[in-house]
């Protein structure tokens, strides 16, 4: 019961940093109370969103905060009891949306978004899964021309600075790639360097078969239980190891703060349902109403509908009124059928004030390590994130920078 290393966290970013450790020669066991990939890397849209270089920054337009206030917008909901406790993080998180500031955050961020495709498709090939992934790329989609207008702006700026690929789509080119979408769209634009799943569970558990093909073990276990030795309880039993990878997502905070670290990490909670198509209608891309905020993807289930933020305590019961609220409209973009879950499914975003995850060692522990926080783009930065923190446990020369993601600039 004795390994090199113990990743906490069985979701995309922790399966990934288990690959990448056990294909260095390190012997590692992965633990969750799950089985691989059914907490957050479960529920999410599917994308690998390679032009993603600017992460998801807090609005600062008055009359978008306004709307957000009132508590009915489509894509961010609140929970009022949750607003206090969640206040200084807002602070930090709407401070660091300053345009000037997002944009130093966006050349760091952009680094690791750069090879969020590449390292998909390298891991997916030897996990025997390329057939999850699809090279399409995924659409945004427009009611007015005031929106189209503004999203071009963006994308056209994306491609100055980054090298992002998009293609401006008229209405006639929208429904020829998409048919079945509502015919009164503005338009589109398409960004054909990302890649998408349909199945995001099916392939978090095809790299964690991968991972055991390596010769890793995966145990069910309690993450709350490591105490330094690196030991943490199972159900097979205690094991320990010289070091220990904290890469729970959502919970990550909780198992650090018992170990002394207080980070500022909140959750952004989200909830999805699948629909069959009506008659024979489909729908060939990921799809984002962007002035409603949700998102429809094909996947192997059905069309998935995934809504925006929802602002609440993590362990809150479920309140998917954004799911409620948007689904009339997702059925006027799209001929959406009966709904094919028995409830609509949620599921916790971790999220960091700067927008960035937190990729590197603890600095109060020697061998404890951290992997977390990385907000909408978990699915996307899995592998990169399993690669770095990989590169830098074994001492390699490091595929990106690392320093802008370690813990210490909290």
């Amino acid at each position: 019961m004795k390994f090199d290393t113990v990743v906490l966290g069985a979701g995309i970013v922790g399966v990934c940093v288990a690959v990448h450790l056990q294909r260095r020669g390190r012997q590692v066991a992965l633990i969750d109370r799950k089985q691989p990939g059914n907490e957050t890397s479960f529920g999410n849209a599917g994308l690998i969103q390679r032009e993603g270089v600017y992460p998801y920054a807090f609005p600062r337009g008055l009359g978008t905060l306004l709307r957000y206030a009132r508590n009915q917008s489509p894509d961010v909901r609140y929970h009022a009891d949750a607003l206090l406790e969640v206040a200084p993080f807002l602070w930090r998180y709407w401070r660091n949306s300053h345009p000037a500031k997002h944009a130093e955050i966006a050349k760091s961020y952009a680094t690791l978004i750069e090879h969020c495709v590449s390292e998909h498709r390298a891991l997916a090939a030897a996990a025997h899964a390329s057939d999850l992934l699809r090279p399409i790329g995924w659409i945004k989609v427009f009611r007015s021309a005031a929106a189209r207008d503004a999203e071009t702006r963006l994308a056209e700026q994306w491609q100055r600075e980054y090298g992002v690929e998009f293609e401006t789509l008229d209405a006639p080119r929208l429904q020829q790639l998409e048919p079945d979408l509502d015919k009164r769209l503005q338009g589109g634009l398409r960004y054909p360097q990302a890649d998408s799943v349909n199945d995001p569970n099916a392939l978090v558990n095809a790299y964690a078969r991968y991972f055991e093909a390596l010769g890793g073990r995966f145990y069910n276990g309690d993450a709350d239980t490591l105490r330094e030795g690196w030991q943490v309880d199972t159900l097979e039993g205690t094991l320990s190891a010289s070091s220990a990878v904290v890469a729970l997502g959502p919970w990550s905070g909780r198992v650090c703060e018992r170990l002394g670290y207080r980070l500022p990490l909140a959750v952004k909670r989200g909830y999805h349902m699948h629909y069959a198509p009506r008659q024979t209608a489909q729908l060939n891309h990921p799809v984002l109403d962007v002035e409603h905020g949700y998102v429809l993807a094909p996947m192997a289930r059905g069309i998935r509908l995934t809504t925006g933020a929802e602002i609440a305590r993590a362990e809150a019961a479920k309140t998917p009124v954004q799911l409620d609220a948007v689904e009339p409209i997702a059925r006027t973009l799209f001929p959406l059928g009966e709904r094919l879950d028995a409830e609509p499914w949620m599921g916790r975003r971790p999220c960091t004030p700067d927008m960035m995850p937190m990729i590197g060692a603890a600095p109060k522990h020697r061998g404890l390590w951290f992997a977390f926080g990385h907000a909408h783009h978990g699915l996307t930065l899995g592998p990169v994130t399993g690669r770095l923190l990989a590169e830098m446990m074994t001492g390699e020369p490091t595929l990106v920078d690392p320093l802008p993601f370690r813990v210490e600039r909290f």
